[in-house]
């Protein structure tokens, strides 16, 4: 077991797909409130089941009985997936997977979980958005990797203004582009492999699906 890689149970949607499934392999998991229905599908036990448990049913409840619950109240300054990350840097963790963070009925909550999930990568985290389909990774500056199979899909909005960015490697590149905030020039790309980004100044999220090779 990785003891500094934590992935979060969110209530989102999730898909076993092979790269969710190495993605989290030897990691810590606390779940979140109804994230913990994805326990069971990924055959893990979390240390930790946080929340208001608003959106747990009783069946849900019974099938772990076992796992250490800390209930907060509905009235609360945070959500149950900010309340489990909280928890997982308390408890050590350098690298964040949130599993369930994307899709779901609640756009809010999945926007929140993308801008929290810039803010951690601003904190020094190491960090995956993931449905299993889809996969978000901070992009700030600097230069990073991500292993892409040739012919899928990816975006990188921005949260910001973008100056200096590059992306290498795909059907559309960059070099020392300047992206106004709001604009979708950075919307529907295709990996061409791997494809490597770097970033000057500014924030943006790299929004990717492996598995879909309508690009190819």
């Amino acid at each position: 077991m990785n003891q500094s890689t934590f992935t979060i149970l969110l209530g989102g949607e999730l898909h076993l797909t092979d790269r969710l499934k190495a993605a989290v392999k030897d990691s810590r998991f606390i779940a979140a409130d109804g994230g913990m229905r994805h326990a069971a599908a990924l055959g893990v036990v979390p240390e930790l089941w946080v929340g208001d448990f608003d959106s747990t049913p009783p069946d849900l409840r019974d099938a772990f009985p076992d796992v250490a619950k800390q209930p907060y109240p509905a009235a609360k300054a945070a959500t149950d997936g900010e309340i489990a990350v909280l928890e997982a840097i308390h408890r050590g963790a350098k690298r964040l997977i949130l599993a369930g963070a994307l899709g779901g009925e609640r756009s809010d909550h999945a926007l929140a979980l993308l801008l929290y999930g810039v803010r951690l990568a601003e904190q020094g985290f190491d960090v995956l958005l993931t449905s299993g389909h889809e996969e978000a990774v901070p992009l700030l500056p600097g230069e990073i990797v991500l292993d892409l199979p040739k012919g899928s899909l990816f975006s990188v909005p921005g949260f910001s203004e973008l100056k200096g960015l590059f992306i290498h490697d795909a059907r559309y590149p960059l070099a020392d582009f300047h992206l106004p905030f709001g604009s979708s020039r950075t919307i529907s790309n295709v990996a061409e492999g791997p494809v490597r980004f770097s970033l000057a100044s500014g924030r943006a999220i790299i929004l990717a699906r492996p598995y879909d090779l309508s690009g190819v």
